[in-house]
């Protein structure tokens, strides 16, 4: 559309993530329901705010809260025909749109300096590659960083921590990833964690920062912030 046109801003991004002695990125954390990436994400948030890093967490379950709210949540407050056109569920398309709201708000939170961690299942490949160039654009090639929480399906089972997994083999919830609906593996992740193993969510966390520092990479930290 020729009449939106995009308002350059005063403040660049390089001012904010000079005051900030970051660089902004999006840390992308995929994988089935109950593999862990919630946990790992939390203890991530941590040892990068314990580092004196400026950070923002998006979770799934909590952004569905608000901005990415089911019908259900909004049919009350601002009826049914509103709540039929913003709220979103869980089949593929509304799983589309989530993910692209998603990727816009963290390329917002990105570019004004901010490390920010997303925790979705986000099932289909080309809704995260989709999330990856929103990302990207705003930015620069580097910017986007999935992370694969790579647990075994009947590992996930067997966690079930909201029971989700058992109403889902009862039929009482349609659409889900792994059971009634697919899950599309990243092709190539810049991390793979493997879950299930034998190492906390803490020494896996401690490895996406390891990552996001380590030498000859794109790093979530100015030269002037070490």
């Amino acid at each position: 559309m020729t009449d939106i046109v995009w308002h350059q801003g005063t403040v660049s991004r390089e001012d904010r993530e000079k005051l900030l002695g970051q660089r902004g990125c999006v840390v992308w954390l995929t994988g089935l329901s109950g593999c862990g990436k919630s946990t790992i994400a939390n203890e991530l948030d941590r040892l990068l705010t314990s580092a004196g890093r400026a950070t923002m967490l998006l979770d799934g379950d909590n952004i569905r809260h608000g901005l990415c709210a089911p019908p259900a949540m909004l049919a009350g407050e601002h009826g049914d025909a509103f709540a039929e056109r913003f709220g979103l569920g869980f089949g593929e398309i509304d799983r589309e749109e989530n993910i692209r709201r998603i990727g816009s708000v963290a390329a917002l939170m990105a570019s004004a300096g901010l490390i920010t961690l997303t925790a979705f299942v986000s099932p289909y490949r080309r809704d995260r590659d989709r999330a990856r160039k929103i990302v990207e654009a705003a930015g620069e090639k580097g910017d986007f960083l999935e992370v694969f929480v790579d647990t075994p399906l009947e590992v996930c089972e067997k966690r079930d921590p909201k029971g989700l997994y058992k109403k889902a083999r009862a039929g009482e919830i349609k659409n889900f990833t792994g059971i009634s609906d697919p899950y599309e593996s990243p092709a190539d992740p810049e991390i793979h964690l493997r879950g299930g193993d034998d190492r906390t969510p803490t020494e896996q966390a401690q490895e996406i920062f390891d990552f996001l520092a380590g030498p000859g990479r794109r790093t979530a930290t100015t030269e002037s912030a070490g």
